[in-house]
């Protein structure tokens, strides 16, 4: 039982982080604000943590797990946990899939809904800072949750880090806030919500509120910002690797390379992935890539070893949007 954090978890954690800034030369790793992104069982323990731990977390997201704030029946061999006031002020987004529970109500994780919304409830009943954004594509498995995990926890940290270190975490304010019906399609500025603010999800701001809307509609977040160039594009006879940056917003999905000026592939030539948009080094159940890790790495079997060319690389990300070429051509048979 791992994912709850009471059980030792959370002990191993702490240490590990102390561990870490000592052999890493940052030793103020044991002492930095937490942003925690946890799935399924991951979601209980990054729950429970803000429970323990709320002066320490500037903001949390549970993709498909929750702790128990009231028994269970269902698993009873999960202690239930209290919920301090501190925690109330702590942003948190719950995140099941729609078919867990929400538009389909059978199968195996058909109680995530139901263990979220309990949570919900319970959380924004008493004024907790907390949302709710239901994957409108998937059942357990992560999907595209990424495309708005990330610019939600960007918005909560810009806000809630302090500028100096070893200074408490900001308060998150509440006067721009945005509310919607938990399992709704609409938010609006809580000013104009004519509900009940404590039965709505909450939203930080207008941006989020609007990546919100789309995300619950299609998970098809719109992005204007190209991914970075390539670089460090080396060259050895018909052999080509290059370095790349991530696209933290929409993530890379392929590589253009140009030979003389030419298109000349795609890679990979066709991206797959079968648990949400096609992303270049793919993406498992969870939300971690496949192993090994997709080299960057292009064969030209086009053209002979040696054969005088120059080559670019341009990245391409999920939404399509392509980066600049890598600024410099580079010769086959040169080094870099």
């Amino acid at each position: 039982m791992w994912c709850d954090p009471r059980n030792g978890s959370a002990a191993a954690f702490q240490k590990c982080l102390v561990d870490l800034g000592e052999k890493s030369g940052h030793a103020e790793l044991a002492t930095v604000p937490w942003a925690l992104w946890g799935h399924s069982g991951g979601g209980h323990w990054a729950g429970g943590m803000v429970l323990l731990h709320p002066e320490r977390v500037a903001a949390t997201w549970l993709r498909s797990g929750v702790p128990l704030l009231t028994p269970n029946p269902n698993r009873p061999t999960i202690k239930v946990h209290t919920l301090p006031d501190a925690a109330l002020k702590v942003p948190v987004m719950c995140n099941p899939g729609t078919q867990e529970g929400v538009t389909v109500k059978d199968g195996r994780f058909a109680q995530v809904w139901p263990a979220n919304e309990v949570f919900f409830n319970e959380v924004r009943g008493k004024g907790g800072l907390i949302g709710v954004a239901v994957d409108p594509l998937s059942a357990h498995e992560c999907g595209n949750q990424r495309y708005f995990a990330i610019p939600w926890l960007h918005a909560c940290l810009s806000i809630r880090l302090p500028k100096v270190s070893g200074i408490p975490l900001k308060p998150m304010p509440t006067n721009g806030a945005w509310l919607a019906a938990p399992t709704g399609f609409e938010s609006i500025p809580a000013a104009k919500f004519d509900g009940d603010p404590l039965k709505a999800a909450w939203l930080p701001n207008e941006a989020v509120a609007r990546g919100w809307m789309q995300y619950v509609k299609d998970s098809a977040l719109i992005d204007t910002t190209p991914p970075p160039a390539p670089t460090t594009v080396r060259v050895k006879g018909n052999e080509l690797s290059w370095e790349a940056e991530a696209d933290l917003e929409s993530g890379l999905a392929r590589f253009i390379i140009e030979r003389d000026g030419e298109f000349l592939a795609n890679v990979p030539e066709q991206g797959k992935n079968r648990f949400g948009r096609p992303i270049f080094q793919n993406l498992q159940y969870s939300d971690t890539p496949t192993q090994p890790l997709v080299p960057m790495h292009f064969t030209d079997t086009k053209t002979e070893p040696g054969g005088k060319h120059t080559y670019r690389v341009i990245a391409v990300n999920t939404v399509g949007l392509k980066s600049k070429p890598t600024a410099d051509s580079f010769a086959a048979g040169g080094n870099r």
